[in-house]
């Protein structure tokens, strides 16, 4: 290596001057995949998180197909009669009890609606009214009738309440 050195005339000075420029260029390149390797992994995340979201609402539609069935259950169930409540009316609210349960399962939730202050996020007005009770005559904005319940999947209306709210 001597001879190479003396040969070529190169001194110790130059060597480590290149020595010097070649770490640099190393410690560029080794910096430089750090932050693409960081840069990667993050990506990695958030398109685990961007799919989670995607398979979280994926059944939206589906739902909103299946929430018509509930309403007509919901309305077969305020037609029977109580003295009536027999063994077939046991049947039918089972079934009606099974699929609120598939769809509590899936993430769906009623929106609560009845007694609350009227909000534009999960409330649809469909009539102004005044209360038939008078006991809450005074509060105007307040939900006094709910017409058609209101739905959210995993925290986002997929259906807002329809509602009768006090004039």
């Amino acid at each position: 290596m001597m001879n190479y050195c003396m040969d070529k005339k190169i001194n110790s000075e130059e060597l480590e001057k290149k020595l010097a420029e070649y770490q640099g260029q190393r410690d560029e390149y080794l910096a430089g995949w750090q932050r693409s390797r960081a840069d990667f992994l993050n990506y990695k995340k958030e398109e685990v998180q961007r799919i989670g979201e995607i398979l979280k609402y994926a059944n939206e539609a589906l739902i909103l197909k299946v929430l018509p069935i509930l309403d007509s259950f919901e309305k077969a169930e305020k037609a029977i009669p109580e003295d009536k409540k027999d063994e077939y009316s046991k049947g039918f609210l089972q079934i009606k009890s099974q699929l609120e349960d598939i769809l509590k399962s899936q993430g769906v939730g009623e929106i609560e609606a009845l007694g609350k202050k009227f909000d534009p996020n999960f409330h649809e007005a469909v009539e102004s009214a005044s209360a038939p009770d008078g006991a809450t005559a005074d509060k105007s904005g307040i939900i006094i009738e709910e017409v058609q319940k209101g739905y959210s999947l995993n925290g986002k209306v997929i259906r807002p309440t329809k509602v009768k709210i006090n004039k």
